[in-house]
């Protein structure tokens, strides 16, 4: 009788291609892609007993090239990668490693979300200076969709920005993130970007969240989850690496970069 394993496997894929992550009846979603290989090639015997735990459920319309599931299964490392890249799936799974039994992919360490804005006039050095004030613990209410029992709190390690092409290209590093945050963060700075409005607003609306401010929303499409920190090595394979940089390749390709 084969082994029980905990496997953590790192996954891409163009968000734009979906309907959205978490799975829905009779609807392409990226969830639902992944069950439906990992249950047709018998990798696990049902979803509650692998145990199945995503990294980062991705916005509709949003890509990653560095998300990360964990499954318990009694199928080789090898057998898995195989499975994946049999199947000629729009998920590319690349990566993969045995973990503890314990191991959750929620808890990661950091998580790299990158935006491309595009650059239609913006001043871009007011947009670098008012990043700046994201950076450290704040309350998003303002900046974010907000659930009633989530804690509105987060730390962003750090915010970096650059220009590329006709693009301004913000990094956002932190351990965990609200839903919409980091559009919304986006679309603030946008609007600093277009004089719009100014740094102050922005101050006020952190320091303030009770005052209920929205400064819209920015598109999903130019949204990437890069990569999850954990303290664990993933083994890469070769052929599906590639298909990776296929898949960035189109996808940079498609934005004119």
């Amino acid at each position: 009788m084969s082994i029980l394993m905990r496997i953590a496997l790192k996954i891409a894929y163009d968000g734009r291609k979906f309907i959205g992550f978490a799975r829905q009846p009779r609807l392409k979603t990226v969830e639902g892609e992944i069950l439906k290989i990992l249950t047709k090639n018998n990798l696990i015997k049902n979803i509650k007993e692998s145990y199945f735990r995503v990294a980062s459920r991705t916005d509709k319309g949003v890509s990653a090239f560095g998300n990360v599931i964990a499954i318990n299964s009694n199928k080789s490392k090898n057998e898995i990668i195989k499975s994946f890249s049999d199947n000629n799936s729009e998920i590319i799974i690349y990566g993969i490693s045995e973990v503890n039994e314990d191991f959750n992919p929620r808890h990661a360490k950091q998580r790299h979300y990158r935006y491309y804005l595009k650059n239609n006039n913006l001043d871009v050095e007011k947009i670098i200076q008012s990043s700046k004030v994201f950076i450290g613990d704040h309350n998003f209410s303002n900046f974010a969709r907000v659930e009633s029992f989530r804690n509105p709190i987060r730390i962003i390690d750090d915010i970096k920005v650059k220009e590329e092409k006709s693009f301004i290209i913000l990094d956002f590093f932190a351990q965990s993130y609200l839903w919409h945050q980091i559009r919304k963060i986006i679309s603030s700075l946008e609007k600093v970007g277009i004089c719009k409005i100014e740094l102050n607003q922005i101050v006020d609306a952190l320091d303030n969240p009770e005052k209920n401010v929205d400064f819209g929303l920015a598109p999903p499409e130019y949204l990437i989850l890069k990569d999850i920190i954990f303290n664990i090595d993933f083994e890469y394979d070769i052929k599906l690496f590639k298909e990776l940089c296929l898949l960035k390749k189109d996808f940079y390709s498609s934005m004119k970069l």
